[in-house]
């Protein structure tokens, strides 16, 4: 059964859905997302989709992998990964798409983005070739605590930037968003870099949903819909995207509309 939002609205390009709980949200969000890899799959026999990592996407990728997919002819992407970090380390990227989501469904293939610390310059160039050989179907993201969206943080966050793979510096407040999730114990532990996707390769995709629960999400979301347009708020570009839906709940929702 479709599970139908407590409130919709467009804010000039962009839909946005509200619902009830994280749950029905998480749900929804992967309802539209198996719709549109299927579509993709019938259109020409394969689907490319980037996904995000992180708490918030928790709901959205418990309810996707429950999904009917061919997930035999997906080829999976991810939006970064911390400079240097183990692979193996709970807070890996493409360790925890791994625990999430790969470990339940299997891919025609999966490319996680790796950061090694020597020549991570050269590891931004195999990806962006990756994702341009790979044309993305959909791209399924979140908004970070700062506004970021992927690894590009205000202020080093560029709407037009020429690159669509690069080596970022993490804005502080991003780093503590890890620690307050708990992936790291302290600030200290938090890398200081990482490898993301640029703002243009976020929104190449053909589709965008963009899955923000809770209430610590709220200001952000607040920012990315009321404030001006502005690399400030690197989600508020999402205004001008009519192939982007955000995806919220009723705490993440609060602040931008009262409820």
């Amino acid at each position: 059964m479709t599970i139908r939002p407590v409130f919709e609205t467009h804010i000039e390009a962009l839909r946005i859905s509200v619902y009830q709980t994280n749950e029905e949200m998480g749900q929804a969000a992967a309802e539209e997302a198996a719709e549109i890899i299927r579509q993709a799959i019938a259109e020409k026999g394969t689907a490319n989709v980037i996904f995000a990592t992180g708490n918030s996407q928790l709901t959205f990728l418990a309810a996707l992998r429950q999904m009917e997919v061919d997930w035999p002819k997906v080829n999976v992407f991810h939006m970064d990964e911390y400079v240097g970090i183990d692979p193996h380390h709970p807070a890996s990227f493409p360790n925890f798409l791994q625990r999430h989501l790969l470990d339940y469904v299997k891919p025609k293939a999966f490319y996680p983005v790796w950061a090694p610390a020597e020549d991570s310059e050269a590891a931004c160039r195999e990806y962006e070739e990756l994702l341009r050989a790979h044309p993305a179907d959909l791209c399924a993201m979140g908004i970070g605590e700062n506004g970021h969206i992927a690894f590009n943080d205000p202020p080093f966050a560029d709407f037009d930037d020429p690159l669509w793979v690069k080596v970022v510096k993490l804005d502080e407040r991003s780093r503590l968003q890890q620690v307050g999730e708990g992936h790291f114990a302290s600030l200290d532990e938090v890398p200081t870099h990482a490898i993301t996707l640029t703002i243009p390769a976020l929104l190449s995709a053909k589709r965008i949903l963009c899955i923000v629960p809770e209430a610590r999400k709220a200001e952000a979301v607040h920012r990315a819909l009321r404030g001006p347009i502005t690399e400030e708020c690197p989600a508020s570009i999402l205004r001008r995207a009519s192939h982007a839906h955000l995806f919220l709940d009723r705490d993440s929702a609060a602040r931008a509309f009262g409820l």
